[in-house]
């Protein structure tokens, strides 16, 4: 059922996991978003701070200080979920390589002249980093719908 924690069902045995339409309002996908805005944040700061020196930042810094800063709740749900947990992370990562390089090719499309710099693929990571984390939220059954 939606948004119903894992139950047993008590004739079958089978296990209800939330879903779908609960999981991108979960509260790791949100806490993902907002974590990635810090992240950003601070990387702009950064990129700031260096534009008075003459340093302007690869695109990649972006994406990959963003990334870090909202890893952790992916390390929450993988913590909290049951085993077997390698194939729920094997498809986020999966989702994550996928939507990242779907963006990237959408955004350098878009934008030709944003190709080099890399900022098709720093947006795919922005992108693809909560679409990850939905997906270890949907596979794990945590029940952390908000």
């Amino acid at each position: 059922m939606a948004g119903e924690e894992d139950a047993e069902d008590g004739g079958g045995g089978v296990v209800r996991r939330p879903s779908w339409g609960a999981v991108p309002a979960s509260e790791p996908v949100v806490t993902t978003v907002l974590l990635q805005f810090v992240g950003l944040a601070l990387a702009g700061l950064a990129a700031l701070v260096g534009w008075l020196f003459g340093w302007l930042p690869d695109p990649g810094l972006f994406a990959t200080v963003a990334v870090m800063i909202s890893f952790g709740p992916a390390v929450e749900v993988f913590r909290a979920g049951r085993p077997p947990r390698g194939l729920a992370v094997a498809a986020a990562s999966l989702t994550l390589g996928a939507v990242a390089v779907l963006v990237a090719v959408a955004m350098n499309w878009a934008l030709p002249s944003a190709a080099d710099q890399g900022i098709g693929l720093a947006v795919g990571f922005l992108v693809g980093m909560p679409a990850g984390v939905a997906v270890l939220a949907r596979l794990l059954g945590t029940g952390d719908v908000g």
